[in-house]
């Protein structure tokens, strides 16, 4: 999918230089992966503290029925 953008010249030059890919299509798609993978790790955090436990479970007592 061809999508014109426009993009700060220093910006791609400096992303360019920080890595070895030879185009600015593979630079930008990586980009989107890493924002993505980001993002991702970012709501997983949120979550964090939002779990409720049982006080009166006993992982001992579990551990030796097996």
């Amino acid at each position: 999918m061809a999508t014109p953008l426009k993009i700060d010249e220093a910006l791609l030059q400096e992303a360019l230089a920080l890595d070895d890919h030879t185009t600015i299509d593979v630079l930008v798609e990586t980009a989107l992966r890493e924002y993505i993978q980001r993002r991702k790790r970012l709501k997983v955090l949120d979550l964090f503290g939002t779990i409720d436990y049982d006080e009166d479970y006993d992982y001992k007592h579990q551990r030796q029925q097996t």
